[in-house]
């Protein structure tokens, strides 16, 4: 798959880091001379516009910041693994880095769907706080440890849109046998509301949408979607996006290949993700405005809200699926009850800080 042109900076960044890369082999780092190489498998297209070219951001910085002695090579979805493997791939020891969304585990690990984002649930900012100071990443590392996987923040895609749909959404009830693209908890809210919510991987989705095997799409943002094409094909372009209100950006690290680096070089690789994780969600931030306004100028896009029956039944749904899924285990009872209480404290303060900020500033 061929890669996109990088920006000069990067180009020159990142040749360094795959060039010393180019050697590594599948089951474990090569460490020759003083230098080690890693091999990271995604679950997106290479260079996707979002989480693709966070991924090469993150092998780029971390090359960058061990000076050269630790490289990373990346691989996009299906070059090495497929794009729901890369969990498998890095605890069985086929690589030793993957970047990807934890929600793709909720089968494997129902609690792993809190650390992406969740219906009606943390915003981006709200959703870093609880991870950095209300216990998060403590229980997502708890979470993972058994597979010998370490998890971080790694990028985000901000907030999301509801949707790409071929026809008008006027009511819930338009929702009944429509087949949608849809992933995490708010695949299950739509199959409540009556759509069919199938799991598709990202370089999959616009063949799908196109051939018809589904009425419609929700990805990520503006900025993702359209270099996927989606605008081509679905002119309806819903919101506000109940389902994923964020997009944090996974990278999972075998704990084994994190432990044998020297200290140095541990930093090197925690200190990138953090970097990603504020720099993919500023530039989230900056792109979906350029692509929405884009996409009025070309006239080619209605934007449509959610009618109001669907988002009130949404709810209700929402909190359905949130308590069945605690249920699952007492660790998942855990998580959700911290990002519960998160929820409550962050959004008191949200309600009196943004909400009437941006109310004021719109009106």
């Amino acid at each position: 798959m061929t890669k996109a042109t990088l920006s000069r900076r990067q180009a020159l960044t990142g040749a360094a880091a795959l060039g010393a890369a180019g050697a590594s082999t599948l089951a474990r780092p090569a460490i020759a001379q003083g230098l080690t190489r890693w091999k990271m498998v995604t679950s997106w297209p290479a260079n996707l516009p979002g989480p693709g070219v966070s991924a090469q951001r993150l092998a780029d910085r971390i090359g960058t910041l061990s000076g050269g002695r630790l490289t990373v090579e990346v691989f996009a979805a299906g070059e090495l693994v497929p794009a729901f493997g890369v969990f498998d791939a890095v605890s069985q020891g086929a690589a030793e880095i993957a970047h990807t969304a934890s929600f793709f585990w909720q089968g494997k690990v129902p609690g792993a769907v809190f650390f992406t984002t969740v219906p009606f649930g943390l915003t981006p900012t709200e959703h870093v706080a609880w991870v950095e100071r209300g216990g998060g990443q403590a229980l997502w590392d708890d979470l993972y440890a058994p597979f010998g996987v370490k998890p971080f923040m790694a990028g985000n895609t901000g907030f999301q849109m509801g949707g790409w749909f071929k026809k008008p959404v006027t009511s819930v009830d338009d929702l009944a046998g429509l087949n949608i693209r849809s992933a995490g908890l708010g695949a299950e809210v739509f199959r409540r509301l009556g759509a069919n919510a199938v799991a598709i991987a990202p370089g999959e989705i616009f063949g799908a949408l196109e051939s018809g095997v589904v009425d419609a799409v929700e990805f990520l943002g503006p900025f993702s979607d359209i270099a996927l094409g989606f605008d081509r094909v679905a002119p309806y372009y819903l919101w506000p996006s109940f389902n994923k209100p964020n997009g944090t950006g996974e990278a999972i690290v075998s704990t084994g290949a994190y432990e044998a680096l020297e200290p140095d070089l541990q930093a090197a690789v925690t200190m990138a993700c953090a970097a990603e994780a504020s720099i993919g969600l500023a530039e989230a931030d900056w792109m979906n405005g350029v692509a929405v306004a884009s996409l009025r100028d070309q006239s080619k896009v209605t934007f449509a809200r959610f009618p109001a029956d669907l988002v009130e039944a949404a709810k209700p749904a929402a909190n359905e699926v949130l308590a069945e899924l605690a249920a699952k285990s007492p660790q998942t009872r855990k998580i959700s009850e911290s990002y519960t209480a998160a929820l409550s404290r962050l959004g008191g303060w949200s309600e009196l800080s943004v909400a009437p900020y941006l109310t004021g500033r719109i009106a």
